[in-house]
């Protein structure tokens, strides 16, 4: 818990406040576990909990040979820590007060004990140079700074803010840190020229960060010599006014917020960019269905048309049958009716013709025509995918959820190869072999005959046989009762609507054979692929519900922050 007032107990206002901030931490802590965040970031807010009970941290940073650990001690007054380290052997040291001096090495971490007032109530960081010949130095550093609840950022008055400096600045900036510049080593310079460097880096890192910094301009070596012009005792009041009682609560509770604040807007930043991501993923799902869509009513109204091909050869057969029947059943062939094998090679000459060839050449290529146009559509398929595939997740959205893009990549990759190996097995002839096979099943069961014209003509065959045979033993009653003459024309009639009925009910059956197997195989065309897509809709649709949930709840704790921080800045 933060440093107590001056009656010793935190007002009833900043205990609620404290209680508050960790519950929102606590949330913000739940929420990235729940999405699947690294362990770091779920590390960082722990730790910034857990910080709100240490003592309130100072942390000194800058370049190695900035003289912040000559700043350090001069700052305490005492030569406390050592100078002049080398950056091979750098460790953070954290000075914090002890009733008799002592050092212990904890980790990565020196840990000195000092009998110093003023570190009753504030521990202080040393940290290894920003440009600092190891790298772990630096990353030691970037996980320590998060911690800090006021940055002292000390950069040398002959090389103020450098390259290193200013990229350092900005990432603990990121972190809502309250920074204090110091231009140390201005000894080395003349008055005017420590006010230009003084300038330099105040605009500098107005335009860098956005902000104007306060900046001290000091010389820790004269402060420790004990000249008095060192600069030393406007920091010092500063730091005492900064760092009293209040002040010290207010930058504590401020800390864990602005660590919250930062890894929660990169987390929803994050979260967006999968958001935009997925957004593309569904797109394409969306694309695919709508063009599964525009496939199953164009291939509808091609099919038609080709289906009416066949109607017009029926139609034809149809025309004629019935003057093949005016031509036949009339006074002059009574002889022929008698006849019925010359009657039915006639018929089959005359009326049946080349049907049965021309219907099956329109089959064939009706299912050339669906085999073809089924490949295509995988083909598409295959190729939007594997475009698909090419868009990654880059940067901070792999931390969002561990196993997100490596799932997505699986199931695209999945359909991908479902795609792929329905067009590598792809045999044109077999397929429109077993097409064509299913098409003369259903023909024959519709039609309750052979495939083929050979049906039609057996069909017109049996009722011109039928037709005939009454006419001719009607005619033999006429030529005996004397009234032919009025009963041939009437069975002609009677003959004619028969084979009307009859081939219009066989037209009928044999088009919805064929309409109904074409239905049939479109439809299972249409399934494999949704089928095969099912998997990564689900997957994209429940994501982008999962995330949207995400952005939302941690959007709503970032509003709380900012609440939280208007309310500890009345504090200070």
């Amino acid at each position: 818990m933060p440093a107590p007032t001056s009656s010793g107990v935190l007002d009833e206002a900043t205990r609620a406040l404290l209680r508050e901030e960790r519950v929102v931490l606590g949330r913000i802590r739940e929420l990235l576990v729940a999405s699947g965040a690294t362990a770091q970031p779920v590390e960082q807010l722990r730790q910034a909990e857990l910080d709100l009970d240490e003592p309130f941290l100072l942390v000194v940073v800058g370049e190695f040979n900035a003289g912040k650990s000559a700043f350090i001690n001069a700052l305490m007054g005492e030569s406390i820590l050592r100078e002049g380290v080398t950056p091979t052997t750098a460790v953070i040291t954290r000075v914090r007060y002890a009733a008799t001096p002592v050092e212990r090495r904890e980790g990565p971490t020196l840990e000195v004990g000092y009998p110093l007032e003023l570190l009753r109530d504030v521990a202080i960081v040393d940290t290894p140079g920003t440009n600092a010949i190891l790298r772990e130095h630096e990353e030691i550093t970037n996980h320590f700074v998060p911690r800090a609840d006021l940055v002292l950022f000390v950069t040398s008055a002959d090389r103020p803010f450098t390259e290193t400096e200013r990229a350092f600045m900005e990432r603990i900036r990121e972190w809502g840190k309250k920074v204090v510049v110091v231009l140390n080593k201005v000894d080395l310079l003349s008055p005017k020229q420590v006010a230009e460097q003084v300038t330099f880096v105040r605009d500098g890192v107005q335009r860098l960060l956005g902000f104007s910094p306060v900046v001290f301009a000091v010389s820790a070596r004269m402060a420790l010599a004990g000249e008095t012009d060192s600069g030393f005792s406007t920091l010092q009041t500063f730091v005492s006014e900064t760092l009293d009682e209040r002040g010290r609560i207010a930058l504590k509770l401020s800390s864990p917020l602005g660590v919250a604040d930062r890894i929660s807007r990169t987390f929803v930043m994050a979260a967006e960019e999968k958001l935009a991501l997925l957004a593309a993923d569904m797109q394409l799902v969306e694309s695919i269905n709508a063009q599964l869509a525009s496939y199953r009513e164009d291939m509808r109204n091609d099919f038609d048309v080709r289906l009416a091909e066949v109607d017009n050869i029926l139609n034809e057969m149809t025309v004629r049958g019935l003057e093949y029947l005016d031509a036949t059943l009339r006074f002059g062939r009574v002889v022929d009716l008698f006849r019925q094998q010359r009657l039915s090679q006639e018929f089959e000459r005359a009326v049946v013709g080349d049907a049965p060839e021309r219907i099956d050449a329109v089959a064939h290529d009706l299912i050339d025509w669906m085999v073809d146009q089924d490949l295509r559509l995988w083909r598409s398929v295959t190729e939007q995918v594997e475009r698909r595939r090419g868009a990654n997740v880059e940067g901070p959205a792999e931390r969002l959820a561990g196993s997100f893009e490596y799932d997505r990549r699986a199931l695209l990759s999945s359909l991908g190869q479902t795609a792929r190996g329905v067009i590598a097995r792809h045999d044109h002839q077999r397929e429109a072999n077993q097409l064509a096979a299913s098409v003369r099943d259903a023909v024959t069961q519709a039609t309750l005959l052979e495939a083929g014209a050979v049906g039609l003509g057996a069909v017109t065959m049996a009722l011109v046989g039928s037709a005939a045979a009454d006419v001719s033993g009607l005619l033999a009653a006429s030529v005996l009762a004397g009234v032919g003459l009025w009963l041939l024309p009437r069975k002609r009639r009677q003959a004619k609507t028969q084979f009307r009925t009859h081939t219009e009910e066989l037209r009928t059956r044999l088009l919805t054979a064929l309409r109904d197997e074409f239905q049939r195989e479109l439809e299972r065309s249409l399934r494999r692929i949704r089928d095969a897509l099912a998997p990564y809709d689900r997957f994209v649709r429940g994501e982008r519900e999962r995330t949207e949930a995400f952005v939302t709840a941690l959007s709503n704790e970032i509003a709380r922050l900012a609440e939280l921080r208007a309310q500890v800045d009345q504090l200070s």
